[in-house]
């Protein structure tokens, strides 16, 4: 560990986590009044994906999105402390014999998951009672915060894969039994992804799970990580997802991706105050599709 990182993570400690949970939400609070763009775009997702919901209803949601997003910040550090022998205050996980079933089959497992609740605590519940996963998600902009995820991500045996150029390394990681877990609930290009129903609206959606599943015939779960009530999360992971495979290339990358897609929306209608509101997912329009595509 370099020496910012030691000096953050001395620091971060120092701050009682009920302090810094405090903090971060306070934080949060402000930032719904001080990022104007961000609120709007916020609501206006919320608003059409709720169109059964009233104003104030959407402002708690939207509210209690930003906490949560902050939570993920005030917690992170607590992932290095983590042990099986007291993992429980943390968090509990529910479909782990769904998770280790697919490992057990060796043809390599494909984890989907999205912005949603803690997935960073859900990736270290998995390291430490099971086979630690691979992680893939691009880059990120600040090289600090690159390299604090990946040492805090490391230290409990959790890969990093950067998802550009990431196809020949996820190939070879699946045909040696990895696990790679992905999240794939933000929008894409129109040459990345295919139009799918989310909310009842078409997203572009990466096609990359769809594709590596059906030429490695991988096993495909989604997993959750909400928090709970009481403070904890719960790390659920679902059971195998079929994968329709029928020749027709095209068509079967359109309904895996749909069939993925429809399971986290499901998810996120049950806990709507956990998932990143605030980004574009519905940026990409169709018309940009038939532009490549005429």
């Amino acid at each position: 560990m370099n020496m910012k990182l030691r000096i953050a993570v001395f620091l971060c400690r120092a701050i009682p986590l009920s302090v810094r949970r405090i903090i971060a939400t306070s934080l949060a609070r402000t930032a719904t009044h001080l990022s104007f763009k961000h609120k709007l775009i916020a609501v206006h997702n919320l608003t059409r994906s709720f169109p059964e919901k009233s104003l104030s209803e959407i402002l708690q949601i939207l509210k209690a999105s930003y906490a949560s997003f902050a939570l993920i910040f005030a917690e992170f550090s607590e992932i290095l402390y983590m042990k099986k022998d007291h993992l429980d205050q943390w968090v509990s996980v529910r479909g782990l014999d769904h998770y280790e079933k697919a490992c057990r089959d060796g043809k390599g497992v494909l984890l989907f998951t999205g912005h949603f609740g803690n997935w960073e605590i859900g990736n270290a519940a998995l390291a430490i009672l099971s086979k630690p996963p691979i992680f893939m998600a691009r880059s990120l902009d600040s090289p600090f915060l690159e390299d604090a995820s990946t040492y805090v991500r490391t230290t409990l045996g959790i890969g990093n894969l950067h998802k550009e150029k990431a196809m020949r390394p996820v190939l070879h990681l699946l045909k040696k039994g990895e696990v790679i877990i992905l999240l794939i609930d933000q929008n894409v290009s129109a040459r990345e992804g295919v139009f799918v129903n989310f909310f009842g609206r078409p997203a572009c959606t990466t096609t990359g799970i769809a594709r590596i599943a059906l030429r490695t015939e991988a096993a495909v779960l989604p997993i959750f990580t909400t928090r709970m009530p009481d403070g904890r999360y719960l790390t659920e992971i679902g059971q195998q997802v079929a994968t329709v495979n029928t020749g027709d290339q095209d068509r079967d990358i359109l309904v895996n991706t749909q069939n993925y897609t429809k399971i986290i929306e499901e998810h996120i209608r049950k806990y709507p105050e956990q998932w990143f509101w605030l980004h574009q997912r519905w940026k990409t329009k169709l018309c940009q599709a038939r532009r490549i595509n005429p």
